[in-house]
């Protein structure tokens, strides 16, 4: 028997709780968590606050009373001050102002991510909102109610912001997406797709502010206005989604860091401290396509990697099969995915690498309705022939395609076994050449 403590119960932290609860009923284990609540699917605020849902009780998953069930010791509410690595104790405080003092045999990082905030003038004033929280959602809910509020400016164009804009379009406000690079989601596209979800967005009224770099935010106590290095736009709210960073401050100088700061993990999920794992948002994945350690923060990664410390926990060997960063947004209709290195990113690591695109109906030209276009992108290693990523979008739900492509950064397929690949056909779904085979068979 072993005693596990688990610090952040959310995504990663109720996977390793579920994991270590289900199969490992013999160890204590207790879970110490800062929020109020559990598993809040955060992918889905953008939803509750667009209306596009009617609530937000779907987007948790857990809670206390489900994990307690299993046989753990929850305690929400009572953030961890500090770690004692040596002697192996966590201390923690509650709300009540009651300290807790436990022992570990082995301990569970899942302390997540944080929101970036920039050091700029009019930071601090009325209405500037973060958004990743369940509370922070509830929050800009609630003051929308205000008629007042007209104007809203998001900076940041990354997944969040894109999504965000199309929530507070949906709402009737008017909106402004502001970003310091020339186009939107240029973490996950090449140009040619990135211009697809910028037409979309200009399409359904969102005034786009690409290549903008916000110097400050004005005001005498709600916000009044945004200021970038190249204009001025009104705000009556200002969205804050420039990104996150991970969540190390309880590493306290203990544990290897990797160069953006999140806790250095091996393949099992373990730190450089014997016994202490970490997983989620605040820790490092194995990159499978680029062969090496990198960031990418995302609830799939966090879920799985959860699963992999609780078995090693639990002196089970599980090793990480790596991730893709597999990711895809639907704004308005239009479905976006990606998976891997786009063609930009290749080529700035240096790799040798090409790709090939391809446009098409989804199904054959006879079936005249529900018969979208899709556009796909394969990139690929010029010498070694491996998929080193792939972009798909359409207006039909082409989701499903890019896990096969995930499969392939994964197992090295190179894009000449693309060609000829064993993909079914019925004119209900696809076409009998599909247009994976027909994107590969144009590599050089």
């Amino acid at each position: 028997m072993s005693k596990i403590i688990v610090v952040g119960a959310n995504h990663a932290g109720t996977a390793a709780l579920n994991t270590i609860l289900d199969n490992y009923k013999e160890n204590e284990v207790v879970a110490f968590d800062s929020n109020s609540n559990i598993s809040f699917l955060g992918c889905g605020m953008a939803l509750w606050i667009g209306k596009q849902i009617s609530g937000p009780e779907g987007l948790f998953y857990s809670n206390k009373e489900k994990l307690e069930g299993k046989g753990a010791r929850i305690y929400m509410e009572t953030p961890v001050e500090a770690i004692d690595y040596d002697k192996r104790i966590v201390h923690a405080k509650g709300k009540d102002g009651t300290e807790y003092h436990e022992s570990y045999d082995k301990l569970i990082l899942a302390t997540g991510s944080v929101p970036i905030v920039p050091k700029i003038e009019g930071i601090g004033l009325k209405n500037v909102q973060l958004v990743k929280l369940y509370q922070n959602a509830e929050e800009v809910i609630e003051k929308l109610k205000d008629e007042a509020i007209k104007d809203v400016v998001v900076v940041g164009a990354g997944y969040i912001g894109v999504e965000l804009a199309e929530a507070f379009v949906r709402c009737g406000k008017e909106v402004t997406l502001v970003d310091c690079v020339e186009t939107c989601l240029s973490g996950y596209y090449d140009k040619d797709f990135t211009d697809i979800m910028r037409d979309n967005l200009k399409d359904h009224g969102v005034k786009l502010a690409f290549g903008e770099t916000v110097q400050k935010i004005e005001g005498t106590d709600k916000v009044e206005r945004v200021v970038t290095d190249k204009g001025g736009y009104k705000a009556d709210m200002v969205i804050m989604a420039i990104g996150f960073k991970p969540n190390t401050a309880l590493g306290g100088g203990h544990l290897e860091l990797f160069r953006n700061g999140a806790f250095l993990v091996d393949k099992h999920q373990e730190t450089s401290a014997e016994g202490v794992y970490a997983i989620g948002d605040c820790a490092t994945v194995y990159d499978n396509s680029i062969q090496e350690v990198n960031y990418i923060a995302l609830a799939s990664n966090a879920v799985r990697s959860g699963i992999v410390a609780a078995h090693n926990s639990c002196k089970k060997e599980v090793e990480s099969l790596g991730v893709q960063g597999s990711n895809g947004i639907s704004i308005w209709g239009v479905h976006m995915l990606s998976t891997g290195l786009t063609l930009t990113k290749a080529l700035k690591l240096g790799m040798p690498a090409a790709a090939v695109d391809y446009e098409d109906l989804q199904k054959p030209a006879f079936i005249e309705k529900n018969n979208q276009k899709v556009k796909i992108r394969i990139v690929y290693d010029k010498e070694s022939r491996v998929v080193l990523g792939a972009q798909m979008t359409s207006e039909y739900d082409i989701s499903m395609g890019l896990h096969m492509f995930s499969l392939a950064i994964q197992e090295k397929v190179t894009i000449d076994k693309l060609k000829l690949v064993d993909l079914f056909f019925l004119p209900h779904f696809n076409q009998p050449y599909s247009y994976i085979a027909l994107a590969a068979q144009k590599a050089e």
